[in-house]
């Protein structure tokens, strides 16, 4: 650890070099609304969210924040707090609507109009393939869990890369594709809603084939020199006892080594094929997949909110599975039933996430040192709390406290050597969040599900300052 700056991580006046590249994210699904129109076809979230006991309160993105059609206001909104990058997500059934075949140019015509009001504005686009809304039609024909899936999503990304390709700055192929793995196809708390752990992970190797298939298609089509990339929710794994060794192997492989392994080593961890075997045989692993996979990156996209402890289940008490990602009927955790996750000291987020900056700090420093030649930025970081409204105001001194701590972190992370590149504060305003539906806020930007007016929370102003100056607010 850093042996100077204050211990709980508040410090301030930190500066960021000039090139550090400061926004905030949103996701498609979790902001546009207008799920049905212009050609849009129906995604597995849209399916989920209409499913009864889904989605708290029975909520859908149906309106979201209704991004759609208030895309002009949102761009000035950004503008206005200075964003140098705004990462953004493309929902693959608005340009293919039902994943393979017809291409419908209304939804390429959004995400150009998008593009260039950002570039006109002076912020840089990051665009993500793939944040979690598959067309429906392709998971009828198996989801992830099929290997066709990751050919059709390669097709998609030529599409819109041939495109968008002279304008982006970067290319994300997926985010968090652990989510898209365990907790749709495991879990079953995320789209599709399956809970089948042999199809988790046959999902997490042809997500990661799509993601290096994508990459191959984007590099074809592409006419400027934009940056590829990925986001990855790693996790931070830390021991809840003596002998909590395997138990922390066990997690890192499913939950980290398993994408960072063929993606950037080109091959599979051995203990995750062996911790495994009773599963699944891996047999959907091809010849000549790990090269496919395995392409060089610019930038590796690090998503953190929290740690996780673990350690082995006796297999008489209560099993503890305070891992932060709800309770479920299957297991995000395939072959690891033996590991429980036990409760972290708080505090606390909304979401029942412990506050850790110094897990950044640790994270950082850790892919730093498996991966010294690899770029990194903080691709999502920020927290969700009970934020009121009132009389214009959103005074949410938590959420500043968070996002300084967490930007303390990763300034001490370069101090010890990290390539760290950029930080995109999640999310730029308050949206549709996930199975949580509206009940969790984590904008900077505070959205009336009523009326939809935006109004900039103080966590916003003190972003914007942080922005401009490229140093941490008092």
């Amino acid at each position: 650890m850093t042996t100077h700056g204050s211990p709980d991580y508040r410090d301030s006046g930190l500066e960021f070099p000039d090139d550090f590249l400061l926004g905030s994210a949103t996701a498609s699904y979790q902001i546009e609304g207008a799920v049905a129109e212009d050609g849009r076809g129906p995604s597995i979230w849209d399916t989920f969210s209409h499913t009864p006991g889904s989605v708290v309160m029975g909520d859908t993105g149906d309106i979201a924040d209704d991004h759609y059609h208030r895309l002009d206001e949102d761009l000035d909104m950004m503008k206005g707090l200075g964003l140098e990058a705004y990462r953004f997500s493309i929902a693959w059934p608005r340009i293919v609507p039902t994943g393979f075949g017809a291409i419908n140019q209304a939804g390429i015509d959004f995400y150009s109009r998008l593009v260039d009001g950002l570039i006109a504005r002076g912020i840089k686009p990051i665009a993500t393939l793939y944040h979690w809304d598959l067309p429906q039609p392709l998971e009828d024909a198996g989801g992830w869990p099929n290997r066709d899936t990751a050919y059709r999503f390669a097709e998609y990304a030529a599409v819109i890369g041939q495109a968008l390709g002279d304008r982006v700055e970067t290319w994300t192929t997926l985010n968090e594709p652990w989510c898209s793995a365990y907790l749709g196809y495991g879990s079953g708390v995320h789209a599709p809603g399956r809970t089948n752990g042999a199809d988790a992970l046959a999902a997490v190797h042809h997500l990661n084939l799509a993601h290096g298939l994508a990459l191959t298609e984007l590099r074809k089509v592409v006419t400027n020199d934009p940056d590829f990339s990925v986001t990855l929710n790693l996790h931070v794994v830390r021991p809840g006892a003596d002998n909590a060794g395997d138990a922390v192997r066990r997690i890192d492989a499913l939950a980290n080594r398993a994408f960072t392994g063929p993606m950037l080593r080109g091959e599979y961890p051995a203990d995750l094929l062996a911790d495994t075997v009773g599963i699944t045989d891996w047999a959907f692993v091809l010849p000549g997949d790990l090269e496919a996979i395995n392409q060089s990156i610019d930038v590796l996209g690090v998503n953190y909110y929290s740690t996780a402890t673990v350690r082995p289940w006796d297999g008489v008490s209560p099993k503890q599975s305070a891992d932060g990602h709800g309770r479920s009927v299957g297991s995000p955790w395939p072959g690891s039933e033996d590991v429980e996750f036990i409760a972290q000291s708080g505090p606390y987020t909304e979401m029942g996430w412990n506050i850790a900056p110094d897990g950044l700090e640790d994270l950082l420093v850790s892919l730093h040192e498996q991966f010294p030649a690899q770029p990194l930025m903080v691709t999502e970081n920020g927290a969700a709390f009970p934020d009121v409204l009132e009389d214009g105001q959103v005074r949410d001194a938590d959420r500043i406290d968070y996002l300084r701590r967490h930007f303390t972190a990763a300034h001490r992370a370069m101090e010890r050597g990290v390539d760290l590149r950029g930080y995109q504060v999640w999310s730029l305003m308050d949206n549709f969040e996930w199975a949580y539906g509206y009940t969790k806020r984590f904008g900077i930007v505070y959205v009336d599900y009523e009326t939809l007016e935006r109004t900039v929370k103080d966590s916003g102003r003190w972003y914007a300052e942080l922005v401009r100056t490229h140093r941490i607010p008092a």
